[in-house]
């Protein structure tokens, strides 16, 4: 896509949203049936393209982790998007009555929605979901690294739509770069920190809102009293699907500092279970790039020379797209593995002699995306919730708070700006108009001057009994 056909492709949607208005619930209903259609058809496709991208990405971990909550959140706005549409009715003051006011939420025009690489389907088109529903116009920039699934969704989104109401375009990092700096009425950018900074830059020029999700150090933090084996199962499941490369997978794990070594070696257990083998199992994935394989292979490298305890599933190897599962226990705070986002099938396992401590920990540092915290216990339960802030929690569970449709999900600080889904989507594409009915007597103007007169006098007595 060259840069001159991208902004043809803004021009048109721009000019389209400027000139037909607010669509009814109706044709937003119909295009948000007509992108099931799209996902149901081509859903095999969908799976196959990333596949390719991956080098390995079961077919089932796609259906599961991307085509069904898309397909469920897709249900949920068609059902609920009357009820979101409705004008929401506001309290007048006394001393504006009688009159009406409330709010209308009405379509902010163009989104535009930078997806990343590692859930290539839900993350270009959940944002989608939520724009479409508020009536907007959306353009969709797939990542340069998922080619296969970038290339698919255009052809399928062209077959489908009408490119003044949803369009996505491919290219690389110029395109990307030059996506950003349109003049949307709206920007998605799901990805690193270091690249939504860049992001926020360019729509700054245009004075662009941005919703951001960006990532972190999850941490999981496990109580005393709860049992070791759970907490490893629920961590090792969410740490291992998509080869850890998911923006809220636990980045590292917090547990009694007695029970390091029996809950990495339990995590590593249940690595063993859900994938007996590696480089020939089709259900393991394999980590996206050359680049990102050597990043993770260096980091463990760093932690293990400066004396951390490292534990591997029996079928790493050296080389090949895919890296094992991988405890590191204890590693040096200062080193990769604990100061940026892993992103991969790496899990550092740190000690804490008592849960103020943990919690101190996870305080100290960068608010995350998401917090997970395995506890029986309401008290403790508290503690956890209230020792610092994340974009989202799952308590005794890891990543399930994403999949639930009328809970937000946004990052919060370093981890992300805004949040969407459900019914905050909705909001967060629409613009909150304020009306105002002065209604058949407008007291309120009787008040004007000249203040010398029976007007004035009204005036200064209203002050004596509203603003005291």
């Amino acid at each position: 896509m060259t840069h001159h056909g991208l902004s043809d492709r803004f021009g048109l949607q721009h000019a389209a949203s400027r000139a037909e208005g607010a669509a009814s619930a109706q044709v937003r209903r119909d295009r948000l049936g007509a992108l099931k259609a799209l996902v149901l058809e081509r859903r095999e496709a969908f799976a196959r393209a990333i596949d390719a991208d991956f080098g390995a990405r079961s077919a089932v971990e796609t259906g599961l982790l991307e085509v069904t909550p898309l397909i469920r959140s897709l249900d949920h706005a068609r059902a609920h998007l009357g009820r979101w549409m409705r004008d929401e009715r506001r309290p007048v003051d006394l001393m504006f009555q009688p009159s009406r006011a409330w709010i209308r939420h009405e379509p902010l025009g163009v989104v535009g929605v930078i997806a990343p690489w590692n859930y290539p389907l839900l993350l270009a088109l959940g944002p989608t979901v939520d724009a479409l529903a508020a009536g907007n116009r959306v353009m969709i920039k797939p990542s340069e690294l998922t080619p296969a699934f970038g290339a698919l969704l255009e052809a399928a989104v062209a077959e489908r739509f009408d490119p003044a109401v949803l369009t996505a375009v491919n290219g690389g990092v110029d395109v990307a770069q030059a996506f950003s700096g349109l003049a949307f009425d709206h920007l998605v950018f799901t990805g690193s920190t270091r690249v939504g900074r860049e992001v926020m830059r360019a729509a700054a020029e245009n004075l662009t809102p941005v919703t951001l999700e960006l990532g972190g150090k999850s941490p999981a933090v496990v109580a005393p009293d709860y049992p070791l084996d759970k907490a490893a199962r629920s961590i090792a499941f969410g740490k291992f699907l998509n080869a850890g490369q998911t923006c809220i997978a636990p980045d590292y794990a917090l547990v009694p500092a007695g029970q390091v070594r029996a809950f990495a070696e339990a995590v590593l257990d249940q690595a063993r279970r859900a994938y007996p083998t590696l480089q020939d199992n089709p259900d393991y994935s394999g980590v996206i790039s050359e680049g990102h394989r050597v990043r993770l292979r260096e980091a463990v490298a760093a932690a293990r020379a400066a004396g951390a305890e490292v534990l591997e599933h029996p079928d790493a190897a050296a080389e090949g797209g895919k890296i094992a599962p991988t405890l590191v226990l204890n590693p040096p705070t200062d080193g990769l593995l604990m100061q940026e986002e892993i992103f991969g099938p790496v899990l550092p396992v740190v000690g804490y002699e008592t849960l103020d401590q943990a919690l101190a920990f996870v305080a100290a540092r960068p608010r995350p995306l998401a917090l997970y915290g395995f506890t029986n216990q309401a008290r403790t339960r508290d503690r956890i919730l209230g020792a610092g802030l994340s974009g989202g929690v799952t308590l005794n569970g890891t990543m399930l708070h994403i999949a639930q449709n009328d809970l937000p999900f946004g990052g919060v600080g370093p981890s992300g700006l805004g949040a969407y889904h459900g019914p905050e989507g909705f909001k967060r594409f629409s613009h909150a108009r304020a009306v105002y009915d002065a209604g058949p007597v407008n007291a309120f103007e009787r008040l004007g001057p000249p203040w010398d007169g029976a007007a004035g006098r009204l005036a200064r007595t209203v002050l004596r009994f509203l603003a005291r």
